[in-house]
Parts: structure tokens; C-alpha cells; sequence
């Protein structure tokens, strides 16, 4: 039995979150207490299961010593084995918690890595990861960027990002015809990501515009809410394409939108892996995605999907067109992409991989003790 407690601070809910979730959640069904620590007033904990052991704090920032303070407190309480952060910011917290810690028994501090970014050389960045004993990559790129920051190999381990099948097959289909009012019969590609620049968008509208000149019935959906959405609606108008471009927003329900997808699109320009295509693959839609970061870990050219180079808008439009106009390539792409997902992504691999990251990182140091 290993005892964890998992820190995640931010507010929004994207994949990283899920994946929290999800993790945790695991972690009690196979008999390994965990307890949750997010910020109070966060969709983490809105959604969290009443069974669910949350405690609430709610940092402002990576310098915040009160909350790194109940942070600590909260460890003394709790006692774990593992404290496992889940954003830069709660390794930071989390490493201010334990340097406050006066008793021997100190947990080991595991900090999941999902972007593929390098770390930053600041000073505050150097003494946060240097606290860090294990290194959870959520794909083989993200591992191969750890090691090019001098992280040694013996602190990283990957873990792929894991998909609830049971909830996917759960989550009843919305009708997207129906919910956005599209023409009956119009074909949807849809794409699911913070409106953010790493994920994209922009190449994707722009590669809308080509495709809609093919096909001009095409509606595309993007689902998703950030910064970029001022910009996103400019390029929108610009290119004139009000009527087959939709920005609705964060939608609790994406998933079963995802279902009713023609095609589903990553259009990222760095992805860890991609939380939201894994969830397309697993509901069966057939997807378009870039190259960038860990996709290719997910998904084959042609076997399970189609890849096309980043921030490439022709390579992108020539493959949604592709797809739209071969149905069976579609069908067969999706059934190929669920079946990936079942074999190598499921959540029960990915809980079990993190335990045996945990049981790794505790027998690593009990060598160094001996």
C-alpha cells in the first residue's frame, strides 16, 4: 500500500486535470489511499467523487508561503509516501511544503510532466526541480526533452496518459446538428483544446478556408475557451467563414459532441500527447493530427489515423478532405483508432504505471540508504 497525496492548483479544467482525476481516483479502486489537494473553488474539486478525500487551498502564486505552509500542513496530517504535483506551480508549492518539514520521514516529491516544453533555467525554476526524486512523463518526446535538461534517466519514468473507457462508452451522444443549429447533413469536423497557441487553432481555420471551397457544406466546431478566442473570431471574419466556423466555448458535454463528429482534429503545434484526441479515438471518430510532440506515440499514419506535418494548413486541409470523402477510410481509421486505445491506453495501464513509478522511486531510495 503506498499513500499519495496530489497537488494540482489550477481552476480550469483541461486533460491535465482529467488526468488527475483519473489518477486518483484509480489509485483508491486498487487499495493505494490518495487525497486530492486543489484549489477550493476549481472545477477539480467540482467534479471530484463525494468518496473522494479533497482538501481545498487556493495559492495565488508560486511564492506563496501560506499556501505552501498548509500545504505542509496537510502532509504532517496525511503522512504519505508520495506527494505527486501535478503543475509547476504545485511542485513549487510542494517543495516550499517539505523544505518546511522538521521530521525525518519525508515523503518522496514526484512531479508530472505533460507539455512538451523544456524546463526554465531561472533560479527559482533550478531549485523547484531539483527537489523533484521521480520525473512522470506523459510520452517518450516529453521524457527525451527531461533528459536534454540534464535531468538523469534513473529520475524520469513514462506514463502514458490513460483513457476512462467506461466513461467514454457511458457519456450518452449529443447531437451537434441539433445543438448548434447546422444544416442537416452538413459534415463535422471538430477539434477540442484550450484556445491557446500551442494547440493550434489558427492552422486549423486557416485550413478550413481550403476545405470549404471542396466541400461547402463543411461546418467545423471548435470546443474550447482561452485567450486566443479574440484573435480566433478576427481570423474568422476575416476569412469570411462565420458560417462554417463555431467557437462555442468550454462544454461540460465535449465528449459526446466528440461522438457526432464526422472527423475529430488535433491541430496542436507541441502536444505532451493529447487528451482530448485519445478521447476521440476511444469514442471511435476518425482523426486528423499533427505530428507534434507524443501524437505519434498514439497514433500510426494511416493505421490509426492521419498525421500531417504542424502549422502545415494545406497538409491539413488535403487530409480533412481526404477523410470527408472516403467514408470507409473513416470507419475504418476510427474502428483502428478505439482499438488502440483500448490496448495501450486505457486508465487501468496508466494507474498501473504510476504505482510503478511510485514502487520504483521508493526502492530507488531505499538503495540509496542502504
Amino acid at each position: 500500500m503506498i499513500r499519495s497525496v496530489h497537488v494540482d492548483t489550477a481552476r480550469t479544467w483541461r486533460g491535465g486535470q482529467h488526468q488527475v482525476l483519473l489518477t486518483v481516483t484509480g489509485l483508491e479502486e486498487l487499495g493505494h489511499p490518495a487525497v486530492l489537494v486543489a484549489h477550493e473553488s476549481g472545477e477539480l474539486k467540482r467534479r471530484a467523487s463525494e468518496g473522494l478525500r479533497f482538501v481545498g487551498f487556493a495559492p495565488k502564486s508560486e511564492f506563496d508561503i501560506h499556501a505552501a505552509w498548509q500545504l505542509g500542513r496537510i502532509l504532517s496530517d496525511v503522512r504519505p509516501d508520495v506527494v505527486h504535483a501535478h503543475d509547476a506551480t504545485a511542485v513549487s508549492l510542494a517543495g516550499m511544503a517539505l523544505s518546511m518539514k522538521t521530521t525525518s520521514r519525508r515523503p518522496l516529491l514526484l512531479a508530472a510532466r505533460r507539455v512538451d516544453f523544456h524546463l526554465k533555467h531561472h533560479a527559482l525554476s533550478r531549485w523547484k526541480y531539483s527537489k523533484v526524486d521521480l520525473f512522470i512523463a506523459a510520452s517518450g518526446v516529453i521524457a527525451d526533452i527531461l533528459a536534454q535538461d540534464q535531468i538523469a534517466s534513473d529520475r524520469i519514468a513514462i506514463v502514458h496518459d490513460g483513457v476512462d473507457l467506461d466513461r467514454i462508452d457511458r457519456e450518452p451522444k449529443v447531437d451537434a446538428h441539433a445543438t448548434f443549429w447546422l444544416p442537416h447533413g452538413a459534415p463535422i469536423v471538430g477539434n477540442v483544446a484550450a484556445l491557446v497557441g500551442h494547440k493550434g487553432q489558427r492552422h486549423l481555420i486557416a485550413a478550413a478556408a481550403l476545405v470549404v471551397r471542396e466541400v461547402p457544406d463543411v461546418r467545423f466546431v471548435i470546443v474550447g475557451e482561452g485567450e486566443l478566442r479574440p484573435a480566433l473570431e478576427r481570423q474568422v471574419r476575416d476569412l469570411g467563414l462565420d458560417r462554417h466556423v463555431l467557437l462555442p466555448g468550454f462544454r461540460a458535454d465535449a465528449v459526446g459532441l466528440t461522438k457526432s463528429f464526422d472527423l475529430f482534429v488535433m491541430s496542436s503545434v507541441t502536444e505532451g500527447l493529447g487528451s482530448a484526441m485519445l478521447d476521440a479515438m476511444a469514442c471511435g471518430t476518425a482523426v486528423v493530427a499533427t505530428r507534434a510532440g507524443g501524437i505519434p506515440e498514439a497514433i500510426v499514419d494511416g493505421r490509426d489515423g492521419l498525421l500531417v506535418a504542424p502549422q502545415d494548413s494545406a497538409a491539413l486541409a488535403q487530409a480533412i478532405l481526404r477523410m470527408l470523402r472516403d467514408v470507409e477510410l473513416r470507419c475504418t481509421l476510427g474502428r483502428a483508432g478505439r482499438a488502440r486505445v483500448v490496448n495501450d491506453f486505457s486508465v487501468d495501464k496508466m494507474v498501473r504505471g504510476t504505482v510503478a513509478a511510485y514502487e520504483r522511486a521508493l526502492r530507488q531510495r531505499s538503495d540509496v540508504r542502504r
